[in-house]
């Protein structure tokens, strides 16, 4: 190729196993060269990357954009800029919007939401009691995935029966879709918070006290069992608690295919964070004790949890800020600083950077069934590329992020490292710190590169699809009756 759009030069391109010194040339949205700068094509721009790196755009598999519903709160074009701004660029929305995302038609009005994007995106639809029948709908109709509140959250979206569950992993597992679990047990945390509330327990503390991590444990174990049998494949959203972690080593060692996600505030705030914040770090599952830090650091090294995640959900300052803690929302926004404070991270020798560029784009990727198309810088793959500068130090303020939301337990928060420039398939969506406004309406969905692996279900002939006709040979209920009179 003798001539393409836009060739980078003199960057370090990162992998999760290796740091080169490389240029690369992008062409109709693709990585068509990566190598030496001599060997570089004509371009008709060029960027120099010289001292700094470039990463695989980060994919946040966990965003709240609160749109259709909550405009208040954020909408797709300011909760896509502030990911453009964080160097993000693929994210997965949840569907607690209002309506939830459980019809063809409410994902329709997500996806004409959508179009606003600056960044590319999946949409995980709503696996409930009253959507089961439709879920085979809601693929064709555009969702990448599912997403199960086992927990209560905010919307209060009630919790699907294991019946429920049981049945839609039966349907999803021979399509091979991935279900995202909300693993928390609700009637275990019901029951605490009534009692709490009934006490006079209003402190920020009282939302640990209420959702403790026997309520995870529980739920993540009942969950891989249902996804064990049926062959499905789940993914544990928002791990928080280094004592559900050996439930989860155990089910992947017995080869259940569920993926784990932590997010930075379970790595590093605890509960002494909120003496100072209050319910701006009220969120689900709770900001827990410091002794669970290290084991979920562990737990990211040796591949029990697979990803960082943000669980960007953005209120209000009013709403974060009520004088009892069971009336302040639930949430955050984090999808513009994580990869800041993870790059800090990595800065203190907490990680490599190739752990990160395994954590933020190879593993969810994998997950998702983007790997290749997205996740990585290679020949083919989409130029999906955050540029970093490891060396700049600031101080992350509220009040610049591009959410709508203005509130966050990280201001004032030291950093070094940052993103300086985001391009999503190779159009610049933020340069030299600022978001492109003209990059608008860029971003699209995943569903068309998403290619999940081969599914494996199981136990087939127990679904209940299989056992609703009467086989043949089957013994009439009267037969223990007649019998019974003969014997008189």
């Amino acid at each position: 190729m003798s001539h393409v759009d836009l060739v980078i030069r003199g960057g370090k391109i990162v992998s999760p196993e290796q740091i080169i010194d490389a240029s690369i040339a992008i062409d109709d949205g693709r990585i068509v060269a990566i190598g030496h700068d001599d060997l570089m094509p004509s371009a008709k721009a060029e960027l120099r990357a010289d001292g700094l790196h470039l990463l695989p755009g980060a994919i946040d598999s966990h965003v709240h954009f609160r749109d259709p519903g909550y405009p208040h709160k954020e909408t797709w074009k300011s909760g896509s800029a502030a990911a453009a701004c964080g160097g993000v660029t693929t994210v997965f929305d949840m569907p607690n919007t209002k309506p939830a995302t459980g019809t063809v038609e409410a994902l329709q009005m997500k996806l004409r939401a959508a179009e606003s994007s600056y960044v590319d995106f999946g949409i995980h639809a709503l696996l409930g009691d009253d959507t089961i029948d439709c879920l085979e709908d809601l693929l064709d109709a555009g969702a990448t995935s599912f997403k199960a509140f086992v927990g209560n959250t905010f919307g209060n979206l009630p919790a699907p029966t294991d019946g429920a569950l049981l049945e839609g992993f039966e349907i999803l597992a021979p399509l091979g879709i991935r279900t995202v679990v909300h693993a928390e047990n609700s009637s275990i945390m019901a029951r605490r918070q009534a009692k709490l509330e009934a006490a006079g327990r209003n402190d920020a503390w009282a939302h640990l006290a209420s959702r403790p991590a026997v309520a995870e444990i529980e739920a993540i174990g009942r969950v891989l069992t249902l996804a064990e049998w049926t062959g499905a494949r789940v993914h544990i959203a928002h791990h928080s608690a280094a004592d559900s972690l050996y439930v989860l080593r155990d089910a992947k060692r017995r080869g259940v295919d569920v993926t784990v996600e932590t997010c930075p505030q379970y790595l590093l705030l605890h509960t002494g964070d909120m003496t100072r914040l209050g319910g701006i770090l009220r969120l689900n599952p709770p900001i827990r004790e410091q002794r669970h830090h290290q084991p979920l650091w562990d737990a990211l090294m040796d591949g029990t949890i697979d990803m960082i995640a943000t669980d960007h959900a953005p209120h209000t300052p009013e709403e974060k800020t009520r004088e009892s803690i069971w009336a302040c929302d639930c949430g955050f926004p984090g999808v513009e600083t994580q990869m800041s404070i993870m790059l800090t991270e990595v800065n203190r020798a907490r990680a490599s950077l190739m752990d990160y560029v395994k954590w933020s784009a190879a593993a969810p990727a994998k997950a998702w069934g983007l790997y290749g198309a997205k996740g990585v810088l290679a020949p083919g793959a989409d130029a999906d590329i955050a540029i970093v500068d490891m060396n700049a130090k600031g101080v992350l303020s509220q009040g610049k992020l591009q959410s709508i939301s203005k509130i966050s337990p990280w201001h004032g928060r030291p950093v070094m490292g940052h993103p300086l420039h985001t391009l999503v398939r190779g159009r610049f969506v933020m340069r030299d710190g600022k978001l492109v406004t003209e990059a608008a309406g860029w971003g699209r969905s995943i569903k068309t590169v998403q290619r999940m692996p081969t599914p494996r279900p199981r136990n087939t002939e127990h679904r209940i699809t299989a056992v609703l006709a009467t086989p043949e040979g089957a013994p009439r209920a009267d037969v223990a009756k007649s019998t019974a009179g003969d014997l008189a």
